[in-house]
């Protein structure tokens, strides 16, 4: 189960940041763009890491607002849920 999920993040962090490329790249050619709630779904469902990678990497949405306030928040939301059930984990598995 544990593996599946990693796959199913990887794919998505992986089609996340290759969607920051498209866009970034349609954005050049002045073609139709990416929706930037698509992005920011993207980044909610799992991949708040490859939009954040892809950013940088493409310089893309890097001083746009508010889009960079809601991906951070969506990011932050996540570790801090990650390292909340992280720690119901630990205080299960270590408290015997």
């Amino acid at each position: 189960m544990i593996a599946l999920a990693a796959l199913v993040l990887g794919v998505l962090n992986l089609a996340t940041f290759l969607i920051f490329g498209w866009d970034k790249l349609a954005a050049a050619d002045c073609r139709s763009r990416v929706p930037e709630r698509l992005l920011l779904l993207l980044a909610a469902l799992g991949g708040g890491p490859g939009a954040l990678v892809a950013r940088p990497v493409f310089r893309h949405k890097t001083r746009k607002q508010p889009f960079g306030a809601w991906l951070t928040l969506i990011v932050f939301v996540q570790a801090a849920a990650i390292v909340a059930g992280l720690a119901v984990w630990w205080a299960r598995h270590h408290s015997r």
